[in-house]
């Protein structure tokens, strides 16, 4: 299952109170003794490349670290809390669930960012002890460790994104480039979360996002909608495919640009980069016919436009030394 958004509350441990105790002597009282209470355990998110989705974090939602341990006499201080450590997959994004003002947004593997500090340890009536006070009979409460309650949206990581209506052969595309191995059927919507694969080409490689079917509508949550959209943001290069078949309704063409619109509405900087434009399913004869037309239609674009069978893998190679360049161009 692949889960890409969840929410999770997260507590830091709360300090160990001071002691106030005093040092036993023989016919009186020594001086004050009371150790220190521990600190509490912090809390941490930290990217893990092993994991690809949150959904480890949707079942167990719920985090606490080790609160600190009271001080004790004879000055001895508390234990502190152990941290706690929550491993997240690349490419995760932190909010704050009340105001979703951004945190962090975490990519490279290892890295580690403080999200919930400890509470501190109460002094002890040893460490109170001053001029004025020898002996103070009062000690500090521990502090309370923080606790928040975060959103974490999970953006695939990849080189290339495929994008295009359902039903266009993003998954057999996919599937024909990569080891990848997507579920594929003749109806919209069989993708119902992204596929990765890697393509390898002449000693290089790069990673392939699948991303669901876009429809009219999806920036407002339309169909799959926003759940998928945002996963093209961190795609370097687009490759849209297109049906040469097209719907009944409505010429390839349309479709190609339906798609596009959707894009720009979700976020307009995405169609500043490289987009290459896969014309599908020239293996039937209606495609083919309808080639021509579509080039012409989008002949006064800054379009690339590749002839493919995602199917029988025609024009493949050269889709692939197209991506290698852009790639390269992009100093990857």
């Amino acid at each position: 299952m692949f889960i890409d958004r969840t929410n999770i509350f997260v507590k830091a441990g709360n300090g160990g109170n001071g002691c106030i105790a005093f040092a036993r002597q023989k016919h009186r009282r020594g001086g004050p003794d009371g150790g220190n209470g521990g600190r509490g355990g912090s809390i941490y998110l930290e990217v893990d490349k092993r994991l690809k989705t949150l959904i480890d974090l949707r079942y167990h939602p719920h985090y606490r670290a080790e609160n600190g341990a009271h001080g004790k006499g004879k000055s001895k201080s508390g234990k502190k809390g152990q941290d706690l450590i929550i491993r997240i997959p690349p490419g995760t994004v932190v909010r704050h669930r009340k105001n979703r003002e951004l945190i962090a947004d975490l990519v490279n593997p290892g890295q580690r960012i403080l999200i919930a500090k400890e509470g501190r340890g109460g002094k002890g009536n040893a460490s109170l002890a001053s001029s004025r006070d020898p002996a103070p009979r009062f000690a500090e409460e521990g502090q309370t460790g923080e606790e928040r309650e975060l959103e974490l949206e999970l953006k695939l990581i990849a080189d290339v994104g495929l994008v295009g209506y359902p039903n266009s052969g993003k998954s057999t595309l996919l599937a024909s480039l990569t080891r990848a191995r997507p579920k594929i059927a003749s109806y919209p919507f069989t993708t119902l979360s992204p596929n990765l694969g890697v393509v390898s080409y002449k000693g290089r490689e790069f990673v392939l996002a699948d991303i669901p079917g876009l429809i009219e509508g999806a920036h407002k949550g339309k169909g799959l909608g926003v759940d998928f959209l945002r996963h093209i943001e961190r795609t370097k290069l687009l490759i849209h495919i297109v049906d040469l078949i097209g719907y009944e309704e409505n010429p390839p063409s349309f479709n190609f640009r339906a798609i596009n619109e959707e894009i720009k509405a979700h976020d307009p900087l995405l169609l500043e980069r490289p987009q290459i434009v896969a014309a599908n399913k020239m293996d039937l004869e209606k495609a083919r016919k309808n080639f021509a037309q579509f080039q012409k239609e989008l002949g006064s674009q800054r379009y690339k436009i590749y002839p493919i069978s995602a199917l029988t893998g025609e024009g493949t190679e050269e889709l692939k030394e197209a991506v290698a360049k852009e790639l390269e161009k992009a100093g990857e």
